[in-house]
């Protein structure tokens, strides 16, 4: 398994390769400023006690309140977290928003515990780390298995301890306890006004073929979104299945089949493939948004797809990204891609503090022009340097930081 930080710490290498910012600038951001490990003691429903390993990682708040979300997973551990902690330092100040970049999580599968245990284990997170968390200090979210119903759970916890009421401290809410309008498909939505934005510029056609592994919040969202711009989606995934049908899906049908029987599989209609041919198959757009590390140098070479949109956090290793830049396919990537997300909890957080509640028609009309003018500005400053959009990002992002740090 590659260590997402390693990862994460070589693209930033390569950026300063590629823009001198200075050694105590790039020794700077080589680590986190905090990360926090914590023991959550849990009273299981059988009567018995469990301990539960639990993370926050602050690593940069020159733009604003540290901002991530909290991820819940068997293999969730602290080089995961500090990795997706640096990128959404990076994520932010590509989006244009004043915040830095956190992330936390509990090395847990989610999905062995009943609801109560999953209050007491959430409740418990916001418990041990309480101090540190604040509308102005760090504003955590959802992220892999966590819902907006933990959110709440977590909310009314820190309210509970610190009497603060402006419900500000944690985003992704549900609507009634002060959540967003637009904030489930936010990041599926960013993700193709990033792609709309930039399709005709990468030398995509009108009409796309169309990709997309993970069928999650992200995954389904940005699939629906694609097919109702009249681009055709062929093939689709979850963690255990994946379906192709040359001529496109009925998602609708997918999401209602997936419902009824708790996979992909067997859809009428499609063939069943494997999670890897589905990466491998033809077509004008791939869109992992599931996991990191998906493509590698392992099955770059069978990547046939001519453009990528990076949904997921890392879903291409460094060595993959160098050889698809060779092979000129473009991609598109997670800190612009994925960015729509985060942009939604910073109207989430701004309605709370001012005690206001925006529509989610006044909220898409907002989040339109931000990500059309980041993904603009990102392709400018690739094609001027003759490198990457990744790396263009990268740049951009940490001119603003160094600017703010120092």
């Amino acid at each position: 398994m590659q260590n997402p930080f390693q990862n994460a710490m070589a693209q930033l290498s390569k950026a300063a390769q590629i823009k001198n910012f200075g050694d105590e600038f790039i020794t700077r951001l080589r680590q986190p400023d905090r990360d926090i490990r914590i023991s959550i003691p849990v009273k299981m429903d059988d009567g018995s006690l469990k301990i539960f390993e639990g993370y926050r990682v602050e690593y940069n708040n020159a733009l604003g309140p540290y901002k991530g979300g909290i991820r819940y997973h068997p293999d969730t551990e602290i080089n995961e977290v500090k990795a997706l902690a640096f990128w959404m330092t990076i994520k932010c100040a590509v989006a244009n928003i004043p915040m830095g970049g956190g992330k936390g999580g509990i090395t847990v599968d989610p999905k062995k515990l009943s609801k109560e245990e999953l209050e007491r284990l959430s409740r418990g997170w916001v418990q041990k780390l309480s101090d540190i968390l604040g509308p102005r200090k760090d504003v955590p979210a959802p992220d892999v298995n966590t819902t907006p119903e933990i959110m709440a759970w977590m909310t009314d916890e820190f309210e509970k301890i610190t009497g603060d009421k402006t419900r500000a401290t944690f985003t992704g809410k549900p609507i009634e306890n002060g959540g967003s309008a637009g904030r489930g498909p936010a990041t599926g939505l960013g993700g193709f006004y990033v792609f709309d934005s930039l399709r005709a510029q990468i030398g995509l056609p009108e009409k796309c073929k169309v990709v997309v592994q993970g069928f999650g919040n992200v995954g389904s969202n940005a699939a629906r979104i694609l097919a109702e711009n009249s681009h055709i989606v062929i093939a689709v995934s979850d963690s255990k299945s994946a379906i192709l049908k040359e001529d496109g899906l009925d998602l609708a049908k997918v999401e209602a089949h997936k419902k009824n029987t708790g996979s992909l599989r067997n859809f009428p209609g499609a063939k069943n493939i494997t999670n890897e041919e589905l990466l491998e198959l033809p077509c004008d757009l791939l869109v992992p948004a599931a996991f990191e590390n998906v493509i590698t140098n392992a099955n770059v070479s069978k990547i046939k797809a001519k453009a990528i949109l990076e949904l997921a956090n890392g879903p291409i290793t460094p060595e993959a990204d160098e050889i698809l830049f060779r092979k000129n396919i473009p991609v598109i990537p997670d800190v612009l891609a994925n960015s729509g997300g985060v942009t939604v909890s910073y109207f989430e957080w701004k309605q709370n503090l001012k005690n206001e509640h925006w529509t989610e028609k006044e909220i898409n009309a907002k989040l339109l022009p931000m990500m059309q003018d980041a993904a603009q500005k990102i392709f400018e400053k690739a094609k001027e340097n003759k490198i990457y959009l990744r790396m263009g990002a990268f740049i951009l992002a940490l001119e603003k930081i160094k600017e703010k740090m120092l």
